[in-house]
């Protein structure tokens, strides 16, 4: 059996509509591609249709890739407890050692976004946080070593 994706209404509705680009407009704007370097002759030595060519697939993959995710997507209902950190919680820490202040939501890996604040339950900041409540103090495991947070808030 298939693992089970977690994502939020949003993140669910985000994938759909990547889903519904690449089969339309996706597959469109790479068959013209493909129309026209076959255009520049001997299709051996057409490094535009090789190219061309290498996208589609891409393209195809990533369709694969996003169905599949969909057929097993498990919506997180919207959150009722705020007691303790879980997905679908936005969540407020201090970053103890540079008295920094951050906000996180906690979503699924599919739709995990560090960059813009969306942290995986199952990357070393959310494996911390998750299960935490409001005052205490959890320690990441990262790459650039032990990372210490105190919880400020937790809400929808």
């Amino acid at each position: 059996m298939a693992k089970s994706i977690q994502l939020t209404k949003a993140g669910l509705e985000k994938l759909k509509g990547e889903l519904e680009h690449l089969k339309t407009q996706g597959r469109t704007d790479i068959a013209e591609k493909i129309r026209v370097a076959r255009g520049y002759g001997d299709l051996s030595e057409n490094s535009e249709y090789d190219e061309a060519k290498n996208e589609q697939a891409k393209i195809e993959a990533r369709i694969v890739e996003l169905e599949k995710m969909l057929e097993n997507a498990v919506i997180i209902e919207d959150v009722v407890d705020t007691d303790c950190v879980s997905v679908g919680v936005t969540v407020t820490v201090l970053d103890v050692d540079f008295e920094e202040e951050m906000t996180y939501k906690v979503v699924g890996p599919a739709e995990a976004d560090p960059m813009n604040g969306l942290i995986s339950d199952d990357s070393p900041v959310g494996r911390a946080l998750v299960g935490a409540k409001v005052g205490d103090e959890v320690t990441a495991e990262a790459p650039v070593g032990e990372i210490k947070f105190k919880i400020l808030s937790i809400s929808k």
